[in-house]
């Protein structure tokens, strides 16, 4: 029986997915499923162990019984019960043979198959930076949906199915990150979280003073000497003899008398200094608010004027044969730039498809370097993500044939599917995707190579899945980041939304205010470029954060190559 257990331990680590290995786990939703299989599994083996734990207890304790009642009669009359020459012998027995039997179980580890099994499993355990990464998820949706400390700790979010809460530990957890990233706004507000639910009377392993000394200096690394003052004398309350927090008394006590003294000459140079953050805050922040504004609904509203030159139709694809006689469902999303949407375009089977074919080969996503124009990876886009090409599937090549009838647009030359998936508080911050590079003109698209392709993109945004506001064109002023391809720049976006989302994950235009909600089945439509080639700047666009529920999505870039005919070029540049 061990040994069956054995080879079934070692197998089942043999049938884990080894590319996982050390993979950043937080940037996938995707991936992070697998790990619940592994902690299931991995309950199941604590579980055998503890019933091997009980078994050999039990035993023992039955020895323990049986000897309890043949001793206290034996001690009574020790010489009458010897005389029986049976008690005699047994007595022997139990002394030279069977208390040594004992000694082996008492000794025997129970705990092997268990201990072998978490050894095979750690390898694809997540490791610190998924554990930081999982955390500033968690502080990116608080900043972005504007959720205060008690609420998330508490779970009280829109649309959850499985609710959970922070302990005062996490909490704790949550602040000693945001700490070493030298995040003292954050610090705060969840050391102060952690402090609120242990006065409540939460039972925990969190030490109040360790809180208190993190928290007070959080707090006058923010400037609010008096408040870190107050929390220091408070942990000295708990711990007269803190060193740290001796020493830090005496140096806010002294830090406090200096600035009496300074504040009496210097209140002028005080006032300027503000003045100056102030427009430090404004430089930095209309784009970032306007961004976090849209991911909560509250973006700019369309004038009753412009709503009413948005329509939906019946659209054929301009008389394509495939769509005469079975047109599909368009609506209008954004007028300028043009946004439409596409509803019941892709089947729940495709989805599927798709998203398993895509899921063995996602991996971290990567950027265009501005300066070395290479592929790179990068802290403001957290998400993996795969490719598929037509000749892989005959599902992907039916999708991108559809894209080709639909959009008018040749897709020889576009980018093979692009599959992404993103994790927990997934992002990708502001940036631009196209190359900004003198547009190539349109006698020049004839000289290109017919067949240089890329692939299908499918993503899945994860909680706090995100992509921040983004081009989906090359730049002018930088490395050509298509110039590989020889296909030129992004002309256009299609995007697939395949799966719905609960609460969060809109993608949305600061630059012009639009939000597009996903919603599963359907997908969006805009052009990057102007038909002159120029990049059409108001296409700025990010995915919000997943607040609750998993995104995924797929698209296609659609490039120049190829669309002489289909869409010609124009003598006015913004045309």
């Amino acid at each position: 029986m061990a040994f069956n257990k054995m080879w079934y331990t070692i197998a089942l680590g043999l049938l884990l997915p080894f590319s996982y290995a050390h993979t950043d786990f937080f940037t996938s939703i995707g991936h992070m499923t697998d790990l619940i299989n592994t902690e299931k599994d991995l309950v199941v083996s604590l579980k055998d162990y503890i019933k091997a734990e009980e078994s050999k207890l039990e035993q023992i304790k039955k020895w323990a019984e049986k000897l309890d009642q043949l001793t206290d009669t034996a001690t009574k009359d020790p010489e009458g019960f010897l005389g029986h020459p049976v008690n005699a012998f047994k007595l022997m027995k139990r002394l030279n043979t069977e208390w040594g039997e004992l000694e082996s179980l008492v000794l025997k580890d129970m705990s092997d198959g268990f201990i072998s099994n978490m050894t095979i499993q750690r390898q694809f355990f997540p490791n610190d930076e998924d554990q930081t990464g999982a955390a500033k998820a968690l502080l990116r949706l608080q900043d972005t949906y504007n959720l205060d400390t008690d609420t998330l700790s508490r779970g009280n979010l829109p649309g959850v199915k499985h609710k959970s809460f922070l302990t005062a530990e996490d909490c704790f957890e949550l602040g000693k990150i945001a700490y070493t990233e030298a995040d003292y706004y954050h610090t705060e507000l969840w050391m102060e979280q952690a402090l609120k639910q242990l006065d409540e009377g939460e039972v925990s392993s969190a030490d109040k003073a360790y809180i208190l000394d993190y928290l007070s200096y959080a707090v006058y690394q923010q400037g609010d000497l008096g408040k870190a003052m107050m929390l220091t004398k408070r942990l000295l309350e708990l711990d007269p003899e803190h060193q740290r927090a001796n020493g830090n008394m005496k140096y806010f006590e002294y830090i406090m008398a200096k600035e009496k003294e300074a504040n009496k000459s210097s209140t002028d140079s005080e006032d300027q200094m503000e003045k100056e953050t102030e427009v430090k805050k404004k430089d930095y922040l209309p784009e970032r608010r306007k961004y976090e504004m849209l991911c909560r609904g509250e973006g700019l509203k369309m004038t009753p004027r412009r709503q009413k030159r948005l329509f939906c139709r019946y659209y054929d694809g301009n008389r394509n044969p495939r769509y005469i006689l079975g047109p599909v469902k368009q609506e209008d999303e954004w007028d300028k730039p043009r946004i439409v949407r596409f509803l019941d375009i892709i089947s729940d089977e495709e989805i599927e498809t798709v998203k398993e074919l895509a899921k063995p080969r996602l991996s971290r996503a990567t950027v265009h370097d501005p300066e070395t124009g290479k592929l790179t990876t990068a802290h403001y886009r957290v998400s993996k993500s795969a490719w598929l090409s037509g000749y892989e599937s005959p599902v992907v090549s039916r999708i991108n044939t559809r894209i080709q009838d639909l959009t008018g647009l040749d897709v020889s030359t576009a980018e093979e599917l692009q599959v992404a998936n993103y994790g927990v508080g997934g992002q990708y911050e502001p940036h631009f995707d196209f190359g900004r590079v003198s547009p190539i003109f349109c006698f020049h698209l004839f000289l290109l190579h017919k067949h240089c392709v890329s692939l299908f993109q499918v993503a899945n945004y994860g909680v706090g899945g995100q992509y921040e506001p983004h081009f989906d064109f090359a730049r002018a002023n930088e490395p050509d980041a298509f110039k590989e391809l020889g296909t030129g720049n992004r002309i256009a976006t299609w995007l697939f939304y395949m799966s719905d989302v609960s609460a969060g994950g809109a993608t949305v235009f600061p630059e012009v205010g639009a939000s597009v909600w996903p919603k599963k089945g359907t997908a969006v439509f805009w052009y990057n470029l102007f038909p002159s080639g120029e990049g059409d700047y108001s296409t700025r666009h990010a995915a919000c954060p997943v607040l609750v529920g998993n995104k995924w999505v797929s698209n296609k870039w659609l490039h120049e190559r190829g669309q002489e005919f289909r869409r010609p070029c124009t003598l006015s540049e913004l045309e």
